[in-house]
């Protein structure tokens, strides 16, 4: 585990605007992430390339992009991203199914690579070796094994974090990877998330969670939950 996490503010790209931007890169965070979704409207990879290529001379801070998280879109839509990238970034995220149209747009920039694989350790480490045999350096790769938000999906998920934790101290170089966690996310998407009262606690609880498990990127949601992490 780093000396300290880094914190990614990420925001949907129709909020990426200012004042919302300048607002991230005033908050405390360490990376602004950016995510592609159909919700935003993005209907094709060409606006996508045209949003991204607007909001990049306004971005100070590191960057993570992410794509919409549908395989078949992500698969065009995030190597055409990644081509427009003037500087190192994180890429999320490949899978089993995209990995072979993303990593040699990833290699070729010199970006890190979120791997992501269900809640399993053996899946994880399965992926890491597929990726690496296609040419991604090992020290690019940052792996999410997904997580739940609340209750037996969070528990579950922060043991799989340990587990790769203890196996990477013994030595297993394909699992000694930073980790990279979007629990806030998936926290959000609960029924208790929104009461808007509520949501920003149970976020900071995620994030909290995560970071005792050993997480080096946690990702949120809310400028006030970046900053109040940052404090602990």
């Amino acid at each position: 585990m780093n000396a300290r996490a880094k914190y990614i503010l990420e925001l949907p790209v129709t909020q990426s605007e200012t004042p919302i931007l300048k607002q991230a890169q005033n908050s405390k965070c360490d990376i602004i992430g950016l995510k592609f979704s159909s919700i935003d409207k993005i209907e094709n990879t060409e606006e996508a390339v045209k949003t991204l290529k607007r909001l990049l001379p306004n971005i100070e801070k590191p960057l993570m992009i992410r794509g919409t998280g549908d395989n078949e879109i992500d698969k065009e839509l995030l190597p055409a991203l990644v081509d427009e990238l003037p500087f190192e970034c994180i890429i999320a995220h490949a899978n089993e199914n995209t990995y072979k149209s993303i990593v040699p747009h990833v290699i070729k920039g010199n970006h890190k690579l979120v791997i992501k694989t269900p809640i399993d350790i053996n899946l994880c480490k399965e992926m890491n070796i597929l990726v690496s045999d296609i040419g991604l350096s090992l020290d690019k790769i940052i792996i999410d094994t997904d997580i739940g938000g609340l209750g037996y999906g969070l528990e579950y998920g922060y043991s799989i974090i340990e587990r790769i934790k203890i196996e990477a101290q013994k030595g297993d170089k394909y699992l000694n990877f930073p980790i990279i966690s979007f629990a806030a996310e998936e926290t959000s998407k609960t029924k208790e998330a929104k009461n808007q009262d509520l949501s920003p606690y149970l976020e900071i609880t995620s994030a909290a969670a995560v970071l005792a498990a050993g997480a080096d990127y946690i990702v949120l949601n809310n400028v006030d939950t970046v900053n109040t992490m940052v404090n602990l």
